[in-house]
């Protein structure tokens, strides 16, 4: 059968690195799930129980090599596949295939697997995080005394800088890295509870010795690299703990849709625009065309993982007592899928920001025609300063901006406000004056000194502590 007569997952084919796609592969979870049973024999072997160094030296000597082929033949017969991966290891280890999950039950493997994988997802996840924050550090700091139109409900605003905007991106970025930092140091392995977390299986191999049963967990967390295990479970690890990190993928979602949702505005408006190869095709009827897509991208899977975090939440509310298995088909899908994806828009991000282009002239075009409009404040003060009535001065700024704003939309003219504003004897003000008030600077408030601000104050501290993760780049593969 070739390779293009079934169902291919995109994610894998077009969006998710090698990297990602390789936490979640077969190899991963298979030798992640001998490794947890190496664990667990030393541990009994430490504990007293008869298991020989011969025996866990041959589990050691097939940990990597997985045979994958005995194992699927079996699960043909015994329908189950974690028996069927017993059955495989015992066949290349007939030593030790006698001790092989010795008092454990299948989530032993597939559960505390399924966190290791989740913890080594994350720290993809944090290290693309921190990078695409890195970006957005250099891009604000370049922009960040660069006046741009400020928009409230789309519509001209006062002005701030093409810097400042960055950190807005920025700040929820970090707030993403937070949360993801907290739930990370909140994982536990589910350790070995048994059939239904009771550990029964336990007081039988270990004759009722209550002091050997409770250093069972905590021992193969440490061979395991965690530093604890949950308390109590029922067979399973609370599947609450799926919600909790498909929630901080969500939530990188949603910051990721924001930024995308802007840069695709203002390249609309021309401002700044994503990168674009001298090759790239815009669209297929309009050769002129350049399309924000790899935006567009990184809103349609964002979309797609912030929806997919509802997934492990309706499966943790509908569990029933100790375990049922209807999570099982549900949690293949969603979590993997999850990271898969926010990986792809985490390496989308990255792209990207490292080739934004901006335009300062177009930028500056757009500012200097409503700032007429954000100037009248100081001007009106000016008025007043020469002799002028507040509040009679007020009225006819508002009469003359109605007018100049019904000769752009109506008419189709350039702003003439000031023009209006120095014929009118009231403000005895001369155009000249008035074109003195029309410097952007005057207007961006402390936008400047705000990202100096955050990026020593905040960003840096950050960057330092991750210095280890920086210097990534993002190929994408469309």
């Amino acid at each position: 059968m070739s390779g293009t007569d079934r169902y291919v997952s995109p994610l894998s084919e077009r969006y998710a690195s090698k990297e990602m796609q390789y936490i979640f592969s077969p190899d991963m979870k298979f030798r992640t799930w001998r490794k947890l049973w190496i664990a667990l024999a030393e541990t009994e072997k430490e504990l007293g129980l008869s298991i020989t160094d011969e025996q866990i030296e041959e589990l050691k000597a097939n940990a990597e090599n997985i045979n994958y082929d005995v194992a699927k033949e079996r699960e043909k017969v015994c329908r189950h596949d974690v028996m069927s991966h017993v059955y495989a290891y015992g066949v290349q280890c007939p030593k030790a295939k006698g001790i092989i999950h010795l008092g454990a039950t299948s989530c032993y493997v597939g559960d505390n697997t399924d966190i290791i994988v989740m913890n080594e997802a994350l720290k993809l996840v944090k290290k693309k995080l921190v990078n695409v924050i890195a970006e957005l550090a250099k891009f604000a700091d370049t922009y960040k005394d660069q006046p741009t139109l400020a928009f409230t409900h789309f519509q001209p605003a006062q002005p701030t800088t093409v810097g400042k905007r960055a950190t807005l991106w920025m700040q929820e970025f970090l707030m993403d890295l937070e949360d993801l930092e907290y739930v990370q140091s909140t994982l536990k392995l589910l350790g070995s509870k048994g059939t239904t977390g009771t550990q029964a299986s336990f007081l039988e191999l270990f004759d009722g010795d209550q002091e050997t049963i409770d250093k069972i967990d905590p021992m193969i967390a440490k061979k395991m690299g965690f530093e604890a295990c949950y308390p109590v479970s029922g067979q399973t690890y609370s599947r609450k703990v799926d919600t909790r990190v498909l929630n901080v993928l969500a939530g990188i979602a949603a910051s990721a849709h924001k930024f995308s949702n802007d840069i695709r505005l203002l390249q609309h408006l021309k401002e700044v625009e994503e990168p674009f190869e001298k090759t790239q095709i815009g669209s297929s009827a309009m050769a002129y065309k350049r399309n924000p897509m790899r935006s567009e991208r990184i809103a349609s899977l964002s979309r797609y993982v912030m929806i997919d975090a509802l997934n492990p939440a309706i499966t943790s509310a509908t569990q029933w007592f100790e375990r049922t298995l209807d999570d099982s088909a549900n949690k293949r899908l969603s979590v993997p899928e999850g990271f898969l994806a926010i990986d792809g828009i985490l390496d989308l991000c990255l792209n990207v920001v490292d080739g934004l282009v901006v335009y300062p002239k177009v930028i500056e075009k757009r500012l200097m025609s409503e700032l007429p409009f954000m100037a009248t404040e100081n001007i009106m003060m000016d008025a007043v300063k020469a002799g002028g009535d507040r509040q009679e001065l007020h009225e006819r700024i508002r009469e003359l901006s109605m007018e100049a704003g019904r000769n752009v939309k109506e008419k189709g003219l350039d702003n003439n406000l000031l023009e209006l504003i120095a014929a009118d004897p009231a403000f005895g003000l001369s155009e000249e004056e008035l074109k003195k008030t029309m410097d952007p600077t005057k207007y961006t408030g402390r936008a400047a000194v705000q990202v100096e601000a955050f990026l020593r104050d905040v960003v840096a501290p950050v960057l330092e502590s991750n210095k280890d993760c920086l210097g990534m780049t993002a190929e994408i593969n469309v």
